[in-house]
Order: structure tokens, then C-alpha cells, then sequence
């Protein structure tokens, strides 16, 4: 059984589209998709600086893009839906809704568009942030968190937790952190997966209503709570909830070992989740696609995990 998985915001680099515009269909496609969304994703993805692409209403629909650029390029389409599952982390979670049919390309780049935007306005409205806790003891991580009245907002296994909240608290946390932990601030915009993002909840669930979801033809795992999503209404609404709920990306995992998962993909712009399997998956062999040179051992891989 083979893992399909499709990373979040922060794994962006500049140019990371540019060498996959010389294969066949790509550029027609990444163009498509700019004029469906009214973003210039080809210019984001190819000239676009590490300051522009890091821009919340930029970066997210960037992030999902090239995962179904690098989708595309593997023909999964074509793989038997029995002998894959999929799952994404955070903006992640909606390239694998994309991959596992609820919904198209298109509609999957115009509902990331409006979240992203949503959530870069609601960032842009209170000094807020987020930091990585390293190691520790989970209990007194969570104690540290609540005392200081930050949000675990990704839950991601093997000893890893992201805190979110005002900048003033998280600092406190970065010069005060539990025991046995390293606390990491991030160059994020502000505090995603929290109540701080509510104010773009409104527009994404209209946004949310007007589509046409199908259900899910291959294994579809949740950030919720890492549970299997059978019905794409469902799936739908998860995805506008999770705008303010944390992602535990743990439980993802957690599933993905119970489903009995051979192997890992992480389409592009791959290496964070491989990172985080490594850690809490260990001996499950995975694969990261950050160019199209890996494409060659990417196929070799799914035909080894599907067979």
C-alpha cells in the first residue's frame, strides 16, 4: 500500500516551478490554472523572490499547484484506487482532496485562493505567529502552551508540536521553553489553526457552497483526526474547519501505519513530511519530489508499493 502525501505552507522555495514547465502539458496546465484563480502562479513559480512567495494569499495556492503539477507528471490518475491513500498537511490537505477526486484542479486552486486570502487578511490584523517545539515531554509542553495561552496548532508527531498565538506570548515560550525542548520561531505571517483565522472562515465556507464535491474514489485521510473521509460534503466541510482547528498530522500518520502503508510519496515541494515520517514511522521507506529529476525513482517507487 502506497502513501500519497502532499506538504503545507513553508515548503515553497523560489523557482521550484521553473524546471517542470519544459514537460509536456505543465506549462498549458500552470497557465490554465493561473487564469482560473487570477494568480500568476507561472511568475510565482518561476521569477517570484523568497519574500513574494512567502505572502500567505501567494504562497498557499503556489504550495497546491505544484503538488498537482507533480501529481500530473506521475499520471496518479491512472493508478488503482485500491492501492493508494493520500492525506496533506494543512494547505496540503487540499492537494490530496484534489488528488483523491472531490474535487477538480480548478475548483481545488479557487477554494485554496480564497483561503489564502482570507487568511493572510486575518493575519495581517493582530501581531501573531507561530514557533516549532522540539522534544520535551508532551504533557509539559501542553502544560507550557496552555500556561502561556498558545495553541498547539500542529500536532506532528515524533516529539514535534507548532505553537501559535501573539508574538509577545511566543517569545516568552522561546526564552523560557520546557524542559528538554528547543523552541524555533517561524517566518510565518501569523497564527494558522486558530481562532485568529476565524475572520476568514465566512468567505470559504460560501466559497465551499457553491461547489459540487464528489466522494473521495480513493482512501482519504483528515487533519481533523486522521480519520478515513467517505463523503465529499464531508470532506468539504473539513477542509473549512480546519482553517481554525489544529492539524494532527500525527493521527495522519498513526492511520497511515495501521492501513499497513509500505511506502511514502511526498509530491512536490517535497521533504517535510519524508522528514516527519522518518521520525515517527521508522523502516516505512519514502521518497520526496523536489524536481523533476526525481520523477524517475518516484515511478520505480509507486510501482514497487502498488504492485
Amino acid at each position: 500500500m502506497l502513501a500519497i502525501v502532499c506538504p503545507g505552507q513553508g515548503s515553497q522555495t523560489p523557482g521550484m516551478l521553473a524546471p517542470w514547465l519544459d514537460l509536456e502539458g505543465a506549462a498549458d496546465s500552470l497557465t490554465a490554472w493561473s487564469d482560473a484563480t487570477g494568480i500568476d502562479l507561472v511568475t510565482h513559480g518561476t521569477e517570484s523572490d523568497a519574500d513574494t512567495i512567502k505572502d500567505t494569499a501567494v504562497a498557499q495556492p503556489l504550495i497546491v499547484a505544484a503538488g498537482l503539477l507533480s501529481a500530473q507528471a506521475l499520471n496518479l490518475d491512472q493508478l488503482d484506487p485500491a492501492r493508494w491513500i493520500t492525506a496533506g498537511h494543512s494547505v496540503g490537505e487540499i492537494t490530496a482532496t484534489a488528488l483523491a477526486g472531490v474535487l477538480s484542479p480548478a475548483a481545488a486552486l479557487d477554494f485554496v485562493r480564497v483561503r489564502a486570502t482570507g487568511m493572510a487578511s486575518a493575519a495581517a490584523a493582530a501581531e501573531t505567529g507561530m514557533a516549532a517545539v522540539l522534544g520535551g515531554d508532551a504533557d509539559e509542553v501542553q502544560a507550557k502552551l496552555d500556561s502561556l495561552g498558545l495553541t498547539p496548532a500542529n500536532i506532528n508527531g515524533g516529539g514535534q508540536v507548532v505553537a501559535a498565538g501573539s508574538l509577545e506570548r511566543l517569545n516568552e515560550l522561546a526564552a523560557d521553553p520546557p524542559a528538554k525542548a528547543r523552541v524555533i520561531l517561524l517566518k510565518v505571517a501569523g497564527a494558522f489553526h486558530t481562532d485568529y483565522m476565524a475572520p476568514a472562515v465566512d468567505a470559504l465556507r460560501t466559497t465551499a457552497s457553491a461547489l459540487q464535491p464528489q466522494n473521495p474514489h480513493v482512501t482519504l485521510l483528515s487533519n481533523r483526526d486522521g480519520a478515513i473521509v467517505t463523503d465529499g460534503t464531508d470532506a468539504l466541510e473539513r477542509l473549512v474547519s480546519q482553517v481554525t482547528s489544529p492539524v494532527r498530522w500525527d493521527l495522519c500518520m498513526q492511520s497511515l501505519t495501521e492501513a499497513n502503508v509500505t511506502g511514502i510519496l511526498e509530491l512536490l515541494p517535497g521533504g517535510t513530511l519524508k522528514g516527519l515520517a522518518k521520525r515517527a514511522m521508522r523502516g516505512v521507506p519514502s521518497v520526496a519530489i523536489t524536481s523533476p529529476e526525481d520523477l524517475g525513482t518516484a515511478r520505480e517507487f509507486i510501482a514497487e508499493h502498488t504492485s
